[in-house]
């Protein structure tokens, strides 16, 4: 009978020993291994980028120059937008369907057009959604003719708006995208034509996800497929034409993030839309953009001499963003690379160094430092007593 008490509290000892001991914590996941990029399958040129920090996280041939086809129309809706908010024309404008632009944009050609009537006249505003949803030409050439005269003066408005967002390896010759001499973009400039227009002009880039417009008695659809398959895609637009093959730009939001994808001369309308949404997708999968800096926040205080003030505050003009591989963002390292000695007067908004962000030794990103408020002269014997200090400093 005592051996059978013994062994039951021994079992129960065992129990209760089993039951405190510390659960063993599962070890960390191992760092995220990135796959390369989902490389189209006949895309001559493509890329995914950061919408908010502009970095190119994946491409191929993103600066050679092709025929964008109607993918020009996001410039015409750019130059559109930036008219209108410097109050050159109105959203009330009637703008008319000119013979010409219903000759060479209209239904009777072979390239996708609104339907507006021709010889007379229609809001600028469903002029735009034409153009923008239904890729009207006619409604492009009309715009072009309604804002500059001509669609070769427009052409020259496109070129300088285009020179002014840095794009490199662009040149327009018309407002549609139909095949002409000398005309043609390169993926990345076009990346930048679409992440200018989501940051400039967000009336105008809303009019992208629109699904239908109707005119008159022709409802037609949104030829941007990419729109009824990913609620996180709101834009931006298709092109396509026997030379320039099928090309889209996509830009889809998920949560805080945003991404832009370019695919160009791809050889069919699902090859286009099944590139874009899995460079959307690897994009999403495997980066993140995270905000480190605000703009005119004090990251920083340097010694000044012979000021009103013994420091100066720097900080950021522009909030500094970075894109990093999902998971890295605790392994930055940001430095500031600030001269040694620094002398007032400083005005504020001076440039005093660079901060820079560092990932396995590399540059991420980097921007100015700027002094957040200025610093005076001092005085007479400030002055003096801070020469004296800086030479016994330096000897």
């Amino acid at each position: 009978m005592r051996a059978w008490w013994a062994a039951v509290a021994a079992t129960c000892t065992v129990g209760l020993a089993l039951a405190q001991a510390p659960t063993a914590k599962p070890a960390p996941p191992p760092p995220l291994t990135i796959p390369d990029a989902p490389k189209p399958v006949s895309a001559k040129a493509w890329l995914v980028m950061d919408e908010a920090t502009g970095k190119v996280l994946a491409g191929e041939n993103i600066d050679m120059r092709l025929d964008p086809a109607s993918i020009t129309k996001v410039m015409t809706s750019y130059v559109v937008a930036a008219e209108l908010q410097a109050g050159r024309i109105k959203a009330s404008d009637q703008v008319m369907m000119s013979e010409n632009a219903w000759r060479t944009g209209g239904a009777g050609t072979e390239g996708s057009y609104s339907g507006f009537e021709v010889n007379k006249t229609a809001p600028l505003e469903a002029m735009e959604k034409g153009m923008a949803i239904q890729s009207g030409n006619d409604a492009a050439i009309a715009l072009a003719e309604h804002i500059a005269g001509t669609e070769a003066a427009f052409a020259t408005l496109m070129n300088d708006y285009a020179k002014r967002l840095g794009m490199k390896n662009t040149r327009f010759a018309n407002a549609t995208g139909l095949q002409a001499e000398g005309h043609y973009a390169s993926a990345h400039d076009l990346a930048l034509l679409g992440r200018a227009l989501i940051r400039d002009y967000p009336q105008q880039y809303a009019y992208n996800k629109v699904r239908e417009f109707t005119v008159g008695p022709i409802t037609q659809p949104n030829r941007n497929r990419l729109l009824w398959r990913d609620e996180s895609v709101d834009g931006i637009k298709t092109g396509h034409h026997s030379a320039a093959g099928w090309c889209l730009m996509a830009s889809a939001k998920r949560g805080d993030q945003r991404l832009i994808s370019v695919v160009l001369h791809a050889a069919s309308d699902d090859e286009r839309m099944n590139d874009s949404q899995a460079l959307l997708n690897w994009g999403f999968r495997f980066y993140e953009t995270h905000r480190l800096y605000q703009a005119d926040t004090v990251i920083a205080n340097h010694k000044v001499w012979k000021g009103t003030a013994d420091v100066v505050k720097l900080g950021l003009e522009q909030p500094l963003l970075v894109s990093t591989p999902r998971g890295r963002y605790a392994d930055l390292k940001p430095q500031m690379d600030v001269p040694k000695t620094l002398i007032a007067p400083i005005k504020a908004g001076q440039k005093i160094g660079t901060v820079r962000v560092m990932l396995d030794g590399k540059v991420v990103v980097e921007a100015p430092l700027v002094a957040v408020e200025g610093v005076a002269e001092g005085g007479f014997f400030k002055r003096l007593w801070h020469e004296f200090l800086m030479w016994w400093e330096s000897v």
